[in-house]
């Protein structure tokens, strides 16, 4: 039996691996140094002593869900099940934003009570998470009476810290982005449509109209040189690093203190302040709270280690970073609460390179989408090519192309063509691979075998560092480089081509566990197909996507069409 040159100590030795030629290892040996690699990655993420919470935005509910709340929750969803494959407890939280003006005005609109257009609309977006295969463990409404008892608490240890006190306000409000802006954040613009003038938020470009007003306010300014820490602290608490640069340079260049109150004459829907009827709760104040409400807020005494806070993923859109990323850990602050351990913020979704606007029609209705492409194509298709520090396109042809390319014509075909080749002999391959009974692997084997080995740990890398797009695209790899491997080893014309199918099959298994997060259904249906026990869940995990580790799946194999043509190609 040979014997292997070198042992992996370190991840970043991988490369070494992978470009020597080595002599064959013998599976005791080969998967003892696979495990001691996959385990030196396990140890470098802090291994969790709570529950890994995620969350989502809640969304407002003032209109349709379009394509952008649909890959917000795709993207939590991933988080939320790579914890779940490396063993880990995880909490995933979504659910709708119902109160504020916009919510009064959209429902007055519709001619309907306030209430039942919330119920309404919130269905809606319920709905699109069952459609979308999101894994959510509870939906939560701040119009639930728990979330309005929990907003009220917050307030009212804000205000016995003294953190918040009365004055009268001017500035320009936007009812579109529920908050005030500051003179250096608007500007003139003409609407597109009317060629009307009007006054506009810089980074939004949403209306604003000039506002004066009595109401309470937060001491923000106070919290400026701990904010300014927090953002610099060696562990990045905003990622992309694009967003917390601009954050930082906004939070620099000074903080004025935050109105969070409205007149309830002009906002009625909403959570009244505590002892003061007259004015309502700030909508965005109210809302970010709801990530303390669904962990037990107000904490029991004596209970608050025990509770999932704090979040460990917050996932936003660049539109709301700095509620996320300014007032939200200032409020924290303030109460002396944990903060979340991290905002991952992602960009927006074009068409046609132009930001998508119901004004201008050109917004993506998710559940057509998800009827026309299957989810797991959808979910594919966001993940792969959604942009977190850029902005993505969206078209049609583009989702289509991804489909043919990688799922058909990738994994699906690289499935049907290896089952076909092996003949039906597929499991007893994999029983000599694992027990040293095939003859001596080629360079080309090796050098395969050593990818598979190393992909893994930088997919967990990727995942670890909050990037989902850049594991899937690590992921895809596998079957890319595999199905090169596949054809230039021509296993079909081959006398003893067992090294071959059984590195292309452990191919299939070990990418498929790992695409687990980003398509749940279709992954199962190809562990199924090749048969990876079911009833142990254990050889479905991250850790069973060390090469060589299941001796036993493979028996029985028949073809099967994982990614059928799409009813309509355009």
């Amino acid at each position: 039996m040979a014997t292997s040159r070198a042992s992996f100590r370190s991840l970043s030795r991988a490369s070494q691996f992978i470009s020597a030629r080595r002599p064959w290892t013998c599976s005791t040996c080969r998967n003892g140094v696979a495990r001691r690699f996959q385990r030196g990655l396990a140890t470098t993420p802090e291994v969790p002593k709570k529950p890994y919470y995620v969350t989502t935005p809640i969304f407002y509910v003032n209109a349709a869900p379009h394509v952008g709340h649909f890959y917000t929750m795709v993207i939590a969803d991933i988080i939320k099940r790579w914890q779940v494959l490396l063993g880990n407890d995880a909490h995933l939280l979504t659910g709708t934003d119902e109160h504020g003006m916009k919510i009064q005005q959209a429902a007055l609109a519709a001619g309907m009570d306030t209430q039942a257009f919330c119920d309404m609309n919130c269905r809606t977006f319920e709905t699109l998470a069952k459609a979308a295969n999101i894994n959510n463990d509870h939906f939560i409404r701040t119009t639930d009476s728990s979330h309005r008892d929990a907003v009220q608490y917050f307030w009212e240890m804000l205000n016995h810290r003294g953190h918040i006190y009365t004055s009268k306000h001017e500035g320009w409000y936007s009812v579109s982005d529920e908050t005030f802006y500051p003179q250096t954040q608007v500007q003139n613009s003409l609407d597109p449509t009317t060629g009307r003038k009007r006054m506009v938020s810089i980074e939004t470009g949403k209306e604003v109209e000039w506002s004066s007003e009595t109401n309470y306010h937060f001491r923000l300014s106070a919290f400026q040189d701990r904010l300014l820490e927090l953002y610099n602290r060696p562990d990045s608490f905003i990622t992309p690093s694009k967003y917390a640069t601009a954050v930082i340079q906004s939070v620099s260049s000074g903080l004025t203190d935050l109105s969070i109150s409205r007149p309830a004459e002009r906002l009625t829907w909403g959570i009244p302040v505590p002892g003061d009827d007259t004015q309502t709760i700030y909508v965005w104040l109210d809302a970010l709270v709801n990530y303390l409400t669904y962990a037990g807020y107000p904490f029991p005494p004596g209970q608050e280690k025990s509770s999932i806070w704090p979040a460990n993923v917050h996932v936003v859109g660049k539109d709301i970073v700095r509620f996320h990323c300014v007032y939200w850990p200032a409020f924290l602050m303030a109460l002396d609460l944990p903060l979340p351990r991290n905002v991952l913020v992602h960009g927006h979704w074009t068409m046609n390179r132009e930001k998508m606007s119901k004004s201008t029609g050109n917004v993506v209705n998710p559940f057509f989408a998800i009827d026309r492409f299957g989810v797991d194509g959808m979910r594919f298709f966001l993940a792969y090519q959604g942009g977190l520090s850029d902005d993505a396109d969206y078209d049609n042809s583009f989702i289509i192309r991804d489909y043919k390319k990688w799922l058909q014509g990738g994994i699906g075909n690289l499935a049907y063509r290896t089952i076909g080749c092996a003949k039906g002999k597929l499991h007893s391959y994999i029983q000599d691979a694992t027990s040293d009974k095939l003859p001596t692997a080629s360079i080309a084997d090796e050098e395969h075998q050593a990818m598979l080995i190393a992909t893994p740990l930088k997919v967990a890398e990727h995942m670890t560092g909050l990037n989902p797009r850049a594991a899937l695209q690590e992921i895809m790899s596998i079957i890319e480089k595999t199905n090169k491997y596949f054809h230039a080893a021509e296993p079909w014309k081959s006398a003893n081509p067992q090294w071959v199918l059984y590195n292309v099959a452990e191919s299939l298994r070990i990418s498929t566990i790992l695409l687990q997060p980003f398509m749940p259904d279709k992954s199962q249906e190809l562990l199924d197909l090749l048969r990876v026990d079911t009833s142990n869940p254990a050889k479905r995990a991250f850790s069973a996507t060390v090469y060589g580790s299941d001796p036993d799946y493979g028996e029985g194999i028949r073809k099967g069409m994982l990614f059928p043509p799409l009813l309509t190609e355009e």
